[in-house]
């Protein structure tokens, strides 16, 4: 029998590391083993990890690097230092066996203090443009883990495998299309349009999704806004938008999921994840601040496929969002075919890979 392991998985700092992470406990719980999630002090990661009560959390500092010449990099090495020196507290206590990071600087802190107190070590990185941060992670691994094939050059001298980016246990299978809409107060018969900005928001993106769905009135909306622009968004709206429900943070994805069609939405590796896990078509506009133009690489993978419209924010206005989803619904079989595209691109068994490659070091 497989023997039994205390794995650390750290997660922290946006849900886009947050909720892999969380499948890969989930699928290793399942298996038997003991495990505890590293996240970050920051809000989004406590109200994203508030709903799972059968997971335990602790957490650490977030650290980001600052240019390498910069003045900030004394102050970021001191942190650095202190950081994990925490963590190795904390996987001593645990008697942690692994380590893995699900990505950005916040894995790096645990991922170095488990290679010094000899527990094996892994980094995932869900991009197609890995960040630094896990470029650097990487030197301190056993093995990195793939959510895609295009990110396998950044690794050069790395053990790697491809597993695809976990999806976490509520999304293998979503309630009923006319439940769903119920709960939520929509008409299960319309086209609806998810619209979600992710944790770095989506100021622009909000603005123009009102405009646009103020000339598709028979289109419905449901508009994950993010919490701080919420407001902004409502004045925006006014009285016009009947079919447009607005939500400033969810917890019930598998809600939302159910009674999507097609989804506008930036390209974080995580969402893009659980969309391809799902089959939904979408219409993407990456974030333009993102490291390296991450984003946008995420996004040519899900439009060289056909299973995604590309749109950069800074060519974008309503009546191109207009254009593009009058035409993906104009007849059923544009969005049938998106979707199968997308449905083709996701990896169904990734949190049972990453899961299979722990075990087996």
């Amino acid at each position: 029998m497989e023997s039994k392991k205390k794995v650390v998985i750290a997660c922290g700092g946006t849900g886009g590391h947050l909720f892999p992470g969380v499948a890969v406990a989930q699928e290793m719980k399942r298996r038997g083993h003991t495990v505890r999630l590293l996240i970050s002090e920051k809000k989004v990661d406590a109200q994203a990890s508030a709903k799972y009560g059968d997971l335990e959390f602790d957490t650490v500092p977030a650290i980001a690097k600052p240019a390498t010449l910069s003045l900030k990099m004394l102050p970021f090495l001191w942190k650095l230092l202190k950081t994990t020196a925490k963590c190795k507290g904390l996987l001593r206590k645990f008697e942690a066996d692994a380590v893995i990071g699900m990505g950005g600087f916040t894995s790096l802190p645990p991922v170095m203090a488990g290679k010094k107190l000899g527990a094996k070590t892994f980094v995932h990185d869900s991009n197609a443009l890995p960040g630094k941060a896990n470029r650097l992670t990487a030197k301190w691994c056993d093995k990195v883990l793939l959510g895609v094939e295009e990110a396998r050059p950044y690794f050069p001298e790395s053990a790697i495998e491809i597993t695809g980016t976990p999806v976490r246990e509520e999304l293998y299978s979503l309630p009923a299309r006319e439940a769903a809409a119920e709960k939520l107060g929509l008409d299960p018969t319309l086209k609806t349009v998810l619209v979600m900005g992710g944790s770095q928001g989506a100021k622009q993106l909000n603005s123009l999704v009102v405009q646009a769905s103020k000339a598709m009135p028979d289109i419905q909306f449901i508009h994950i806004t993010g919490n701080f622009d919420h407001d902004r968004v409502k004045a925006e709206m006014g009285e016009h938008c009947p079919n447009h429900k607005l939500i400033a943070f969810c917890d019930d994805m598998p809600s939302i999921y159910a009674v999507t069609d097609l989804a506008i939405m930036r390209s974080g590796a995580s969402s893009l994840s659980e969309i391809s896990y799902l089959g939904l078509a979408s219409i993407l506009v990456p974030y333009p601040y993102a490291a390296g133009d991450h984003q946008t690489k995420n996004a040519e993978v899900f439009a060289a496929a056909n299973a995604a419209v590309l749109r950069q924010e800074s060519d974008l206005d309503a009546g191109m969002l207009v254009a593009d989803v009058t035409h993906i619904f104009a007849k059923s079989e544009n969005l049938e075919k998106m979707s199968a595209a997308s449905a083709a691109l996701g990896v169904k068994d990734a949190a049972t890979r990453v899961c299979t490659v722990i075990e087996s070091l």
